[in-house]
């Protein structure tokens, strides 16, 4: 039986808790490298730091699906895993941003950054991945790329938030500059706001949304008598062929990302200010500008969320979206005006958009009948963390291929998205 239609409204509160999460999330990619340099890690060490983030939700997210696939409780079976995870991402989101002012030594105030980040990421992940498991549980095929759209658009106003809080706090007075080893105030109270704004959102979710009951959502979703007994090995080999071949693209999107994330803020640095040293004012206010250039690619992404689901070809759409992100990466390390590089961020919106919604349109469209829609989401997962695990791992080796700019890794990021709209052509689906 086909789910019925949701008003615009019920959409938006299935994803409405995402603006908060993804708060937390994008204070999480842009400072990271940041927060790791300010404590004194290597460049070209940076991007193992990195290797836990994915590897967390490699080994969280199908967990969560398959716990939540099995779970009925008053308030759910997906809202539970929300609630928690939030409620551990505030905790740890308070810890992170001050590692470096407990007195410890470098070694020890990286390896305390190590285990927060792990922490951070585990709970980010187990608040994140429910809220595509509420549109692939309650909404039909026909709106799903409008689901994934709104959730999209949601994912990147709550990324502008996250990306601008440092900036700001600066301006209006927080200091930017700390002690050597030690993170400054405007980073360590934007992890703050983060955290306050996260746990806001996620009840209002908690209050707005209603799970089906179980015997409602099996009406809407048939799933084949053997399910209790399927294990993930049994899930991957029984997957269609969709769910492979999306992870084709995505292997080639999530490393291009992983690369931003690790060296941008170098990257813009050693581009536009002249300098790397994690020591200077000049770095500090180019990792404050590199905040509101991801900013400014969330609000480019905002945009292009609303234009993906009027192209009439969801694959056209999604290999265009990825050959201007490619274009963008590219274009950095050419780029030595500030105001400038908007336009190479703007492009890498275009990508982002669709590295958000188009996925899962065509994963969960391709999934109907085979159950199991939670393990599967968690499963998919793996085709965005094991790109950064391997893309990680590779990082410094690639790095000093390319003469340790860290400026030059963009054009490798700009490659691997290329790559990635040459594999959208091997999807099958419209």
């Amino acid at each position: 039986m086909e789910k019925p239609s949701l008003s615009f409204w019920k959409l938006w509160n299935l994803s409405f808790g995402f603006f908060g999460v993804q708060i937390a999330y994008s204070l999480q990619s842009s400072n990271i490298s940041r927060i790791f340099r300010t404590l004194g890690a290597d460049p070209h060490s940076l991007s193992f730091f990195w290797i836990l983030p994915p590897l967390m939700g490699i080994l969280v997210q199908p967990v969560v699906g398959t716990l939540s696939d099995r779970t009925w409780t008053r308030l759910g079976r997906r809202i539970p895993y929300l609630l928690f995870g939030a409620a551990m991402a505030v905790a740890v989101m308070m810890l992170l941003p001050n590692s470096g002012s407990f007195g410890m030594s470098v070694g020890t105030a990286l390896i305390f950054g190590l285990i927060t980040l792990m922490l951070l990421d585990t709970s980010i992940n187990m608040a994140m991945q429910p809220f595509k498991m509420l549109v692939g549980d309650m909404v039909s095929e026909r709106q799903k790329a409008k689901a994934y759209s709104i959730q999209s658009f949601l994912c990147n106003a709550g990324s502008v938030v996250g990306f601008v809080l440092p900036f700001v706090l600066t301006s209006i007075g927080l200091k930017n500059t700390a002690p050597e080893g030690v993170v400054p105030q405007s980073v360590v109270w934007a992890f703050y706001l983060g955290a306050a704004v996260l746990i806001i959102c996620v009840i209002y979710t908690v209050f707005k949304v209603k799970e089906w009951d179980p015997a409602t959502y099996n009406i809407y979703n048939p799933t084949p008598e053997h399910e209790e007994s399927a294990s993930w090995l049994t899930l991957l080999r029984n997957a269609p062929s969709t769910f492979w071949r999306v992870g084709i693209v995505q292997f080639f999107c999530w490393a291009a990302l992983l690369y931003m994330w690790t060296y941008v803020v170098d990257a813009v640095a050693e581009t536009v200010y002249g300098t790397t040293d994690p020591t200077t004012e000049a770095y500090q206010s180019a990792a404050n500008w590199t905040g509101i250039l991801y900013a400014i690619q969330a609000m480019g992404s905002v945009v292009w969320a609303t234009i993906l689901p009027r192209f009439k070809n969801t694959k056209v759409a999604y290999g265009l979206s990825l050959l201007l992100g490619g274009a963008g990466f590219a274009l950095i390390p050419f780029i030595h005006d500030p105001m400038g590089q908007i336009i190479p961020f703007l492009l890498i919106g275009c990508a982002w958009a669709a590295m958000l919604a188009m996925p899962f349109t065509f994963v969960t469209n391709a999934l109907q009948g085979y159950g199991h829609m939670g393990a599967y989401l968690g499963l998919f997962n793996g085709t965005i963390c094991l790109p950064q695990i391997v893309a990680a791992l590779c990082g410094g080796a690639i790095l000093t291929l390319v003469d340790s700019h860290q400026s030059s890794m963009m054009i490798v990021s700009g490659v691997l998205l290329a790559l990635g709209a040459v594999s959208v052509s091997f999807i099958k689906g419209k």
